[in-house]
């Protein structure tokens, strides 16, 4: 990479340079490139090229996922910083530790538990986790309901999830009840244990991005404990017909033109009506799998007598999107 730049920039390898001499090496090595034996290069080469291969797995799952660049930029990042941990700690180098705990801000519907599925697997298969299970909880399977039990949920918990990821979604309902309210001993207990099992296990938590802000607040010891915080955008409308589309088609259907008109301009009308209520993906999804009994119920009685064509049990037309105040709320 680095004779290229050389070359285009029309300087031979021969003209005298101090920088160019310093990155081909040729008479004023760095004092690193001294560290390292001649044999070496092969062994890291060989290793990246093996976890290269672990990410072109996690990037196929990724790249199923609409949208989300910011979110697949990030899963990028942690892969290549793990990758070069590894090199470096071959190479006789300090690694450091790094803590992964996260927090994934976003409204309902954006990927957040997709996403934290896909990291799980990353750090399983990078060595990080042990096991990389994935456990998703919610306020009620921490909680208890007298004085010491919400600690000891809590725990426990805590416990089954060691050698993996603990996903808690709606994390600020943690927050809610004021200071008598048991979920604050949840979270002490949870930052508690994020000391206790340092390495052992991630933890993730989710919810509205207002919500979890004021979260993050109610414990002191809570911002500085989770270093990667992730905002899950809405779907511009455009993406949520290509995720309309693209759950047709894993199920064998297809969208008429006329039909995706319609439910573009439903979900228009959805999101400005309430945008911060509206759940995205989830809500796609409702209206899609809405619109295939729809079309179940047309086709038995269109065709009473009879069976349609392939091509018929396929489409989603227009009129199987029926939409009201109580549809897929």
């Amino acid at each position: 990479m680095q004779g290229r730049v050389v070359a285009a920039g029309g300087r031979s390898e021969e003209r005298p340079s101090r920088q160019i001499n310093v990155i081909l090496r040729n008479s004023e090595p760095p004092v690193i490139s001294q560290t390292l034996p001649d044999a070496e290069p092969a062994v890291i080469s060989k290793t990246a090229g093996q976890h290269q291969g672990v990410f072109a797995e996690i990037q196929k799952e990724l790249d199923q996922l609409i949208g989300l660049e910011n979110i697949k930029e990030l899963v990028y990042e942690i892969f290549a910083l793990l990758q070069v941990k590894q090199l470096r700690t071959e190479a006789g180098l300090l690694a450091g530790s790094q803590v992964y705990h996260m927090i994934y801000k976003g409204n309902p519907g954006t990927g957040k538990t997709t996403v934290a599925r896909i990291v799980a697997k990353m750090f399983q298969k990078m060595g990080v986790l042990s096991k990389g299970h994935f456990i998703e909880a919610e306020r009620a399977d921490l909680v208890g309901e007298y004085i010491g039990h919400t600690a000891q949920k809590t725990r426990d918990l805590v416990k089954k999830a060691l050698g993996g990821i603990l996903f808690i979604d709606e994390a600020y309902s943690l927050a809610r009840g004021g200071e008598k309210d048991f979920g604050k001993e949840a979270i002490d207990t949870l930052v508690k244990a994020m000391e206790d099992y340092k390495d052992q296990f991630i933890l993730i938590l989710a919810g509205y991005s207002d919500e979890m802000e004021f979260f993050l607040h109610t414990n002191p010891g809570l911002p500085s404990r989770f270093p990667i915080q992730i905002d899950f955008p809405d779907y511009s409308i455009d993406q949520l017909i290509q995720i309309s589309e693209s759950m047709v088609k894993e199920r064998d259907y297809i969208l008429m033109p006329q039909a995706i008109l319609k439910l573009k301009q439903h979900l228009v009308a959805e999101k400005n009506e309430s945008p911060h209520a509206f759940s995205n993906g989830r809500y796609v999804r409702n209206v899609i799998e809405r619109s295939i009994r729809h079309q179940a119920v047309r086709l038995l009685n269109q065709y009473s007598n009879g069976s349609p064509g392939k091509l018929e049990l396929m489409t989603i037309r227009t009129e199987d999107f029926k939409f009201d105040k109580n549809s897929n709320k």
